[in-house]
């Protein structure tokens, strides 16, 4: 059973950066998923996909694994790329871009 830690991202639908702090553990699942025939919902056999464990630390993450004797892969998060700007930003007089309205 492998564990993969990581920081997860924000949300798409959000501008904020809440519960971005914290690191996540969850386990890699085990068996695929299946259709069960009756319903037709998509169920799991392996219950360790529902555990997820989080964490103030990416220390704490992999010493929590290491305790418990869980293979682990730590999955670094890229910095976002973003370039602070305010809106009066476009309509200064040493604007390095043309004008276009």
């Amino acid at each position: 059973m492998v564990a993969r830690i990581y920081k997860p991202a924000r949300t798409a639908t959000q501008s904020g950066l809440a519960k971005t702090d914290q690191w996540r553990l969850e386990f890699e699942p085990e068996a695929p998923r299946t259709v069960e025939p009756l319903m037709g919902y998509t169920s799991a056999t392996d219950m360790a996909q529902q555990v997820r464990l989080t964490f103030a630390t990416r220390d704490e993450a992999v010493a929590y694994a290491e305790k418990n004797g869980i293979a682990y892969q730590v999955a670094e998060a890229e910095a976002p790329k973003r370039r602070l700007a305010a809106y009066s930003d476009n309509f200064k007089f040493n604007r390095v871009g043309a004008w276009t309205h």
